[in-house]
């Protein structure tokens, strides 16, 4: 849900309203006394930024010598509020030349006044963005003698701007050689038995592109998720092929990616801002691949000596390799003395994490590694407890292997010049909290 604001004040650290903008009529004009009295006065500003007066609540930030204050009366999106406080923080202070206080709004009022028209709507967030607001929005602010200069940048075409359409990508750029890089990066998350047996399993991911791309290309990406390929097949009326497909969880978009199009026929349309940009986010809840299966066996010889074996295997393909593994075995903290034996990779005891640490540097898939420890304990006089020992955790990263099974069937590229691109497709999974009980 949006903010749906009723009203947004800016007050100085003693309480004066510099400015404030009504947007609905659910709320009185003396909210600001209520903050005033119940949180300013009461020495409550550090606490929590979110306070909750009546039946309104307030949502605050300092900024300088600067209270930003946004009145909601409804169950409103807290951190999109935040992130639109931001936003136009980033603003004003673009157009004011880098600063913004006190001083800073009493000089500025009038534009201000204006910008809090533009950027919010009965409530609702704008748009925020400084290189489209100055398009239509013309009038300078009063620097501070300490600003900097604005840049003499060239100034894209405006109707195109404004309406929206790719405020996100300026127009005449030109690369000698055209290319997209596009990375899938994914981190598993594991709660395993000690027995082998999966307790809780997911993947979050993230599709990260780079483009250098001249003019104002439309891309096309399409993925192997069993949505996108129904879609496809039921367009072309036709079955769909035999093979993995998998179930995306909560999506979220880069703002350029087309979501009507999305919608109608489940293909990722865009046209990409310049350069490095986040275009996707997602989860899997089902069919993971697990990389590693961890099998861990601890004894308790008495009360001074533990043995610990723990065998490694790898489930990606041979052809694969792991970088980076690193295993974690907690032991008491009584701890004396430990040895080791390894097929692979290397063993220390880290006193300070209270862990048997063991590192491998390279592990290819489809193998196997073990390693055997013998700990020596401190004898304490006291009974002897049964020892709760929390979870064997593991890092790594498995280049070109997807946890989720995530693939990219196409990527294609259209620019009415007609020129050729080069795309380059990496795949990267690595381990989020990857735990294994003992």
């Amino acid at each position: 849900m949006p903010v749906a604001a009723s009203a947004i004040y800016f007050l100085n650290l003693r309480g004066d309203v510099l400015i404030n903008r009504l947007y609905r009529d659910d709320v009185g004009g003396n909210m600001v006394d209520a903050f005033r009295m119940h949180i300013m006065q009461t020495k409550e500003l550090g606490t929590c930024p979110v306070r909750q007066i009546g039946g309104c609540s307030f949502l605050y930030m300092r900024i300088s010598n600067v209270y930003i204050v946004i009145v909601v009366s409804s169950n409103a999106n807290v951190a999109c509020a935040f992130k639109f406080v931001v936003e136009a923080v980033a603003l004003f202070k673009s157009y004011f030349g880098g600063a913004f206080d006190e001083d800073a709004i009493r000089n500025n009022f009038v534009l201000i006044y204006e910008l809090l028209d533009e950027i919010m709507d009965f409530g609702y967030p704008q748009n925020l963005s400084p290189e489209i607001l100055k398009l239509y929005i013309t009038q300078e602010g009063v620097r501070s003698p300490f600003s900097s200069k604005p840049s003499d940048k060239p100034v894209p075409n405006a109707t195109l701007q404004v309406t929206g359409a790719v405020g996100w990508r300026r127009e005449g750029l030109v690369y000698k050689k055209n290319e997209v890089f596009l990375d899938i990066v994914e981190s598993v998350n594991l709660l395993m038995s000690s027995k082998g047996s999966v307790l809780r399993c997911d993947v979050t991911g993230k599709i990260l592109m780079k483009c250098f791309l001249s003019g104002m290309p439309d891309l096309k990406l399409g993925l192997n998720d069993k949505i996108g390929l129904e879609k496809e097949a039921q367009l072309k009326s036709r079955p769909t092929k035999s093979g993995k497909t998998i179930e995306l969880d909560d999506v979220t978009f880069h703002q350029c990616v087309n979501l009507t199009r999305f919608n109608s026929e489940k293909t990722v349309s865009f046209v990409p801002p310049d350069g490095e940009f986040e275009l996707m986010k997602y989860r899997i809840t089902e069919g993971v691949n697990l990389p590693f299966r961890v099998l861990p066996t601890i004894k308790e010889l008495g009360r001074t000596r533990m043995e610990i074996n723990v065998k490694v295997k790898s489930v990606f393909g041979a052809k694969m390799f792991a970088l980076g593994v690193v295993v974690k075995v907690p032991v008491p903290k009584q701890t004396a003395k430990t040895s080791f034996q390894t097929t692979s990779g290397k063993a220390k005891y880290n006193a300070s994490i209270d862990s048997l640490v063991w590192k491998i540097r390279k592990f290819p898939g489809q193998t196997e590694a073990t390693m055997s420890a013998e700990v020596e304990l401190i004898s304490t006089m006291g009974e002897k407890k049964s020892l709760n020992r929390p979870p064997i955790q593991m890092e790594f990263q498995v280049p070109m292997f997807t946890a989720s099974g995530l693939r990219v069937r196409f990527l294609k590229v259209w620019e009415k010049s007609g020129y050729n691109t080069v795309e380059w497709v990496r795949y990267i999974t690595r381990a989020g909290s990857y735990e294994i009980r003992c």
